[in-house]
C-alpha cells in the first residue's frame, strides 16, 4: 500500500489530499475551499483523519474551530503554533500515522517559527520553507532567513534527490520538482552561502499580502470578530521582547511589571499553566476590555501568551491605547516551561 497524493486547489495557494487505504489527510487547506474537500472525502469514501498544516499562513484563513470539528478530524502543527485550535503538537521526528502509512515531520523554521515539512516514502511537502525555484519570504513577524537557509540546506537537501517536492505556493503554473533539481537550479540557494542568502532574503523588497495582519491574527488566535482593529504587522514586529530570565529578574524588582496572558482560559489553566499573579485577558477581548485596564496605563506590562505571537499583537494594540511600557514575553509560555520556571494551573 503506498500514500496517494492530490492537489486539489490549483492555484497559488495548493492544498494537498493524502489517501492510504481508507484514510486520509489534508495538507494546508484553504477554508473557502471547504465543501470541494467535503466533495471529494465522499466520493473516495475515505476518512479523513488529520488536518496538517505546514506553518501559520499570512495569506488566507485556515479552517476555524467550527468547521474543524465538522470534520471530525484533529488539527496538527508544530508545537509552536500560536493557535489554540491545535489538536496535537508535533515536533522534529514525530510520525503521523496514516492507514498503516507514516507521514514524518521535519521541523523547517525560517519563513515562520513553526514551520514544518511532511515527508513520505519519495514526496515532500515543504509548505513555504522550499518553493520550485525559490523560498518563502522571512520578513513576516518571526522570520529568520538563517534558520529558513538551514532548514532547506540541512535538512531538506539531505532527503534522497528524487524525492518530489510539493510546495503550498507556486506562482508561475508549476506544480512539482525534486531536491535534485532545487540543489542544482534553485537560485536562492544553490551556490550561495548563508549570508549570501540571508543578504538575498533581506532585500526581496516585496509587498506584505492584504489584510495580512487581520488573517495572521485570526489563523494565531481561532477567533473572530468584525469589532477588532488589527494593528499594522510593522507595529506587531515592533514589539520590544522580554526574555523569560529577564521577566523573572523584573518580578522580583520592587515595581513588578503587569504579566497579561491573552491567551484563552483553557490555556491558561491547561497543560503549559501560567505564571503566578498573571492577568487572564483573551485576545478576542482585549479591545473591550481597555478601559478596565486604564488604571495601569503608566505601569509596565509583559503580555504573554504560547509561542509570543499574539502577545506580540496585543503589545501593538496596547500601545495604540495609550500604554507606553509593554514588552512581549519572547517565546510565550513555551519558552518559560523550557527554561524550567515554575507555572500554576
Amino acid at each position: 500500500m503506498v500514500i496517494e497524493v492530490e492537489e486539489l486547489n490549483g492555484a497559488n495557494c495548493k492544498s494537498y489530499l493524502l489517501t492510504a487505504g481508507g484514510e486520509a489527510v489534508l495538507i494546508d487547506p484553504v477554508r473557502e475551499r471547504i465543501e470541494t474537500y467535503r466533495r471529494e472525502l465522499i466520493e473516495r469514501h475515505v476518512k479523513l483523519v488529520g488536518i496538517l498544516e505546514t506553518h501559520t499562513h499570512a495569506d488566507h484563513l485556515s479552517f476555524s474551530r467550527e468547521i474543524k470539528e465538522s470534520l471530525g478530524a484533529p488539527m496538527i502543527m508544530h508545537r509552536k503554533s500560536p493557535s489554540p485550535v491545535v489538536d496535537r503538537h508535533v515536533d522534529q521526528g514525530d510520525v503521523i500515522a496514516l492507514d498503516g502509512e507514516r507521514i514524518e515531520v521535519l521541523a523547517t523554521p525560517g519563513h515562520t517559527p513553526d514551520s514544518v515539512s511532511y515527508y513520505i516514502d519519495g514526496a515532500v511537502f515543504t509548505g513555504d520553507t522550499l518553493l520550485i525555484g525559490g523560498s518563502g519570504r522571512t520578513d513576516f513577524p518571526g522570520g529568520d532567513a538563517g534558520a529558513q537557509y538551514d532548514a532547506i540546506t540541512r535538512v531538506l537537501f539531505g532527503l534522497p534527490d528524487e524525492t518530489v517536492v510539493w510546495p503550498a505556493h507556486d506562482y508561475r503554473g508549476n506544480t512539482s520538482s525534486t531536491i535534485g533539481a532545487e540543489k542544482a537550479s534553485n537560485p536562492r540557494v544553490a551556490g550561495k552561502s548563508r549570508d549570501e542568502y540571508i543578504a538575498i532574503m533581506n532585500n526581496l523588497g516585496l509587498p506584505f499580502p492584504q489584510r495580512i495582519q487581520q488573517v495572521l491574527q485570526v489563523n494565531q488566535s481561532g477567533f473572530e470578530t468584525h469589532e477588532v482593529i488589527f494593528p499594522a504587522v510593522a507595529d506587531v514586529a515592533a514589539a520590544e521582547q522580554l526574555e523569560p530570565t529577564e521577566l523573572v529578574a523584573s518580578v522580583a524588582a520592587a515595581e513588578s511589571p503587569l504579566i497579561v496572558d491573552v491567551r484563552e482560559p483553557e490555556e491558561f489553566v491547561g497543560e503549559l499553566g501560567h505564571i503566578e499573579g498573571a492577568l487572564l485577558v483573551p485576545l478576542d477581548s482585549l479591545q473591550r476590555r481597555l478601559p478596565k485596564l486604564a488604571g495601569y496605563v503608566g505601569r509596565a506590562l509583559v503580555v504573554v501568551c504560547r509561542s509570543g505571537a499574539r502577545s506580540a499583537s496585543a503589545c501593538a494594540m496596547l500601545r495604540q491605547a495609550g500604554f507606553a511600557q509593554v514588552s512581549n514575553l519572547s517565546g510565550g509560555m513555551l519558552a518559560w516551561r523550557d527554561a524550567g520556571l515554575p507555572v500554576q494551573r
